[in-house]
């Protein structure tokens, strides 16, 4: 099972949003390559990169830092990088694979683009992650601003039936904020699609860690730790430690 550092990019800068609110922003560095890099000294073999710029809609000169920022963090051989935000064409796809993505993330276009997100899964297969995000039981997209008025379990199981076979699954109430972990929500995802998940929101201390990866590699694939990273209440070497005794 994986721990995936997360670096959320806005404007080519590394930051937290608080349950995905831009006005709850804080920025924690200027460099992402030299944050990435300490992941990797620390033992981390992927990054979760999320480009909040293009996510939300923010300006072209915004969006440009953030993928001058991506293309050096995909120049790093020693990390694999996931990335998603704002992947609504082929061609989004296509650009963030020349940067250097090692996998790809879906998030809004699983419910407003669905057959652009079968086409992707027949093109791309593994190297795609459907990434749904839910407050409550209901499902949130354009960088989570906007209840999709779906579902869940609905737009889970969607996601497995256009191709998906790697689900990053948020809990939108929790995220930023390391208020702990729940750790049903996951269980009940991963049976819903019937693959492994990787959770995501809430993350506050290695408790929540050994929470995770009791659930055995059969739920869950790994863990997106960010804000709990930053903030100094986990220790990555001992996440991965844990997750690598599971």
């Amino acid at each position: 099972m994986i721990v995936f550092p997360a670096i959320d990019l806005i404007q080519g800068q590394v930051v937290r949003l608080r349950q995905g609110e831009r006005q709850n922003m804080r920025v924690y560095d200027h460099d992402p390559q030299e944050v990435a890099k300490r992941f990797a000294d620390a033992g981390a073999t992927w990054i979760h990169v999320v480009n909040l710029s293009a996510a939300l809609g923010e300006t072209h000169e915004a969006q440009l830092e953030n993928l001058r920022a991506i293309e050096r963090l995909g120049a790093l051989d020693e990390l694999s990088m996931e990335l998603g935000g704002g992947v609504r064409r082929m061609e989004d796809l296509e650009r963030l694979f020349s940067l250097g993505a090692d996998r790809v993330s879906l998030g809004t276009a699983i419910v407003r683009s669905p057959a652009f997100a079968r086409r992707a899964c027949e093109r791309y297969g593994e190297a795609l992650s459907a990434d749904v995000a839910a407050l409550g039981d209901v499902v949130r997209v354009d960088g989570w601003r906007k209840g999709a008025g779906q579902g869940m379990a609905d737009v889970c199981m969607r996601a497995r039936d256009q191709g998906f076979r790697h689900m990053v699954f948020t809990n939108v109430e929790r995220d930023g904020t390391r208020a702990g972990i729940e750790v049903e929500p996951y269980r009940r995802v991963a049976e819903l699609v019937e693959f492994p998940v990787v959770a995501s929101g809430g993350v506050a201390c290695l408790d929540d860690i050994r929470a995770l990866a009791a659930l055995g590699p059969e739920v869950l694939e790994g863990v997106i730790v960010g804000s709990a990273l930053y903030e100094g209440t986990v220790d990555l070497a001992e996440a991965i430690a844990v997750m690598d005794e599971a």
